[in-house]
């Protein structure tokens, strides 16, 4: 049941953050676009602490378990490594794209945005599966 209540939680503020107010700020006409990256910049800064928050938690709710649902952990372990390349790769290369554009200059072209996104999006259907299976799971 924890694993299931931590996955919604996580599930919905990540689609809060990652699918709602990011396009969001892109589609205010008066924010320019450095201005609006230096916001999302904060914002998935934030975010990504808070995340690492949900990943621990839920690895612990899912370790916990291991033995009675063990894909429930390998689903948490899935998850957790979407946050670990997000921080230690993605993360620092947006920034730096970031830093580039607010500085005047055209970055060149990168897969990045798109990496990140379909790590968001294997992230969201993960979660989603975790929290349906182990609220499956539970007695009537």
């Amino acid at each position: 049941m924890a694993a299931a209540v931590i996955a919604l939680i996580w599930l919905g503020a990540l689609a809060g953050v990652s699918f709602l107010s990011t396009p969001a700020k892109f589609a205010v006409t008066d924010l320019s676009l450095p201005v609006a990256l230096q916001v999302g910049q904060v914002t998935f800064a934030a975010f990504a602490r808070v995340e690492w928050v949900f990943a621990l938690a839920l690895l612990a709710a899912c370790g916990w378990a291991w033995r009675i649902a063990p894909w429930r952990l390998g689903l948490a372990v899935l998850i957790a490594a979407g946050v670990l390349a997000r921080a230690l790769w993605l993360l620092p290369a947006l920034s730096g794209r970031v830093a580039m554009i607010v500085a005047g200059e055209s970055p060149p072209s990168a897969p990045h945005h798109a990496i990140y996104a379909a790590i968001e999006g294997v992230k969201a259907l993960a979660l989603t599966a975790l929290a349906f299976l182990a609220l499956r799971a539970l007695p009537p």
